[in-house]
């Protein structure tokens, strides 16, 4: 759980907090932090409507009730390649003309594999 910079920041569409994640996964908020700390989903801390900063994810991590499939793969991936929390989240949404689209867009899309092997060639 990391800060992002407002350039990372403006990426990212829509964001949700942890409560709103936890409804729409249908468990509780406990569950959710577990996910983020076993690296299966990323949060990061940005200020709400309230003024607090509360750690939220992109909501395009989340869909049909269940965290979006080869998400957590993918983080793993990521994160063996040294990737930080924030650069993840760079590079799962910008957009990449030989996808087409960007990472993010090409897992809630189901091309999954693709995502996946473009994460493994970066370790090279």
């Amino acid at each position: 759980m990391t800060e992002i910079d407002a350039k990372t920041d403006a990426l990212v569409p829509a964001w949700l907090a942890l409560p709103d994640v936890a409804e729409m996964l249908g468990v509780e908020v406990t569950r959710v932090r577990q996910l983020v700390k076993e690296g299966q989903l990323l949060a990061v801390r940005r200020e709400a409507e309230s003024g607090n900063r509360v750690l939220q994810v992109p909501a395009a991590f989340v869909g049909e009730g269940r965290i979006v499939k080869g998400l957590a793969g993918t983080i793993t991936l990521l994160r063996d390649d040294g990737f930080s929390d924030e650069e993840m989240l760079e590079w799962l949404f910008t957009e990449d003309e030989s996808l087409p689209g960007s990472p993010v867009t090409a897992l809630r899309e189901n091309r999954g594999t693709e995502v996946k092997r473009r994460a493994q060639a970066l370790a090279v």
